[in-house]
């Protein structure tokens, strides 16, 4: 599981098991938890384009509307840590806004 970003309370994670999936996406995780259980998960893009859109989600719409926007304003870094998780390269993980 490649952890690339986190945003409050919330880890964005790219699973590297996905790389043949048909659009680019991320699972979103509660910090801190054990026995975590993927709480949302997120597409990222559709045919190649910016395309960001609830594909399944636990969370609140004030939480969901939180991580599209971060997801949104952190597009291009997200892809590139995708980019490396698929690639078998180490990932950095920051926070984001």
């Amino acid at each position: 599981m490649g952890q690339i970003a986190w945003i409050s309370v919330f880890l964005i994670v790219v699973l590297p098991i996905d790389v043949n999936d048909n659009r680019r996406h991320v699972h979103v995780f509660y910090r801190g938890k054990r026995d975590q259980e993927c709480v949302a998960k997120f597409w990222i893009e559709s045919n190649g384009e910016k395309c960001i859109e609830i594909a399944y989600s636990k969370l609140s719409t004030k939480e969901n509307q939180e991580i599209m926007n971060a997801i949104d304003s952190n597009w291009d870094f997200i892809n590139e840590q995708i980019d490396k998780t698929f690639a078998g390269k180490k990932t950095v993980s920051k926070k984001i806004k």
